[in-house]
């Protein structure tokens, strides 16, 4: 089972926020690697290599969570699920002013 502890740390290593989609996960583990590459970099430092192994941990351990979250497809669960653009027109209308 998945700590919660880890799976913040790795959150946070992927600079994503409290809630996050899996594109926006894909599209931070493209992007955040680019910095630390021995590629673009220069050559393989050990905190370079370091910083992949935990990018890399940290992207399977949010797929892997992401993976096995359970979805229901009964008409009052669907009813309930929401898109991340509505959950912020509720904040938004919620505290306009």
């Amino acid at each position: 089972m998945l700590k919660f502890e880890e799976i913040d740390e790795s959150r946070k290593l992927l600079e994503l926020g409290e809630s996050a989609t899996l594109k926006d996960i894909k599209s931070a583990f493209r992007r955040l690697p680019h910095y630390h590459h021995p590629d673009k970099n220069d050559g393989v430092t050990k905190e370079n290599e370091e910083m992949m192994k935990r990018l890399n941990r940290a992207y399977k351990l949010l797929l892997e969570y992401c993976e096995n979250y359970k979805y229901g497809f009964r008409k009052e669960e669907v009813g309930r699920t929401y898109t991340v653009d509505d959950e912020m027109n509720k904040w938004r209308d919620k505290y306009s002013f």
